[in-house]
Formats: structure tokens, C-alpha cells, sequence
């Protein structure tokens, strides 16, 4: 199988998947350490691929999304955004308005804290 079909499969099978360097466990770098924690600290249930395991993953998912950087957020389907994207979605509240839109659960007051904490 193809990275680009292997990205494609995991895209389309899981509600939520974050492309990073590392796990969510444990993150190889800041950007994907901050993403991650944040959908941790949310209890937004995902999928984690590291893209340090594969070389062909790690330049495939740039080359599936056009996007240069990694971690890369993908929400039913849709590439959402790398970490600023993310960080900005989820103290704005668009973050929460797209789980409740797409379907995805999580904490609310966990998203609420977060904001709180950093306002």
C-alpha cells in the first residue's frame, strides 16, 4: 500500500486523527506536544500517527494536505490545521463549534478552562 493510500485509509476510518512527531503519550516536539495536549486535556477521543516511524508517511501527509509542516489535525475527513491553527480554534471557541458540528464529544468545561487559563 501507498503512504498516500495508507493516509487516505486512516483520514476516512477514524472521527479524529492528528498526524505528529511522536505519540500522544509522548510527543517528540512542542508543536505536537501543544496540539495534542490540547485534545488530551479536551477528552477528545483520536487517533495519533507518528510520522517519525515513516519517512514516507511523515512526507506523504504533506504532500496529501499541501501543507508544509507537521503536527496536521483531521476532523471527519477534513484537514483542519497544523498547531497555530489549532491553538487560534481553541481559544476562540471554533474548536468546540467544529466537535459540536462534526459530531466529535468532548469536555466543554475542559475546553472552557483552557480558555480561562489562557485569556
Amino acid at each position: 500500500m501507498t503512504a498516500e493510500a495508507q493516509i487516505k485509509e486512516t483520514v476516512d476510518g477514524n472521527d479524529v486523527v492528528l498526524f505528529m512527531k511522536g505519540t500522544k503519550e509522548m510527543p517528540q516536539c512542542g508543536f505536537s506536544s501543544r496540539v495534542a495536549g490540547v485534545l488530551n486535556f479536551m477528552g477528545v477521543e483520536y487517533s495519533d500517527v507518528n510520522v517519525l516511524a515513516d519517512d514516507a508517511i511523515r512526507q506523504g501527509i504533506k504532500d496529501f494536505s499541501d501543507w508544509p509542516t507537521i503536527p496536521q489535525l483531521y476532523v471527519k475527513g477534513e484537514f483542519i490545521g497544523g498547531c497555530d491553527i489549532i491553538t487560534e480554534m481553541t481559544l476562540s471557541g471554533e474548536l468546540d463549534q467544529l466537535f459540536d458540528d462534526k459530531g466529535v464529544g468532548y469536555n466543554k468545561d475542559a475546553a472552557n478552562q483552557i480558555r480561562e487559563h489562557n485569556s
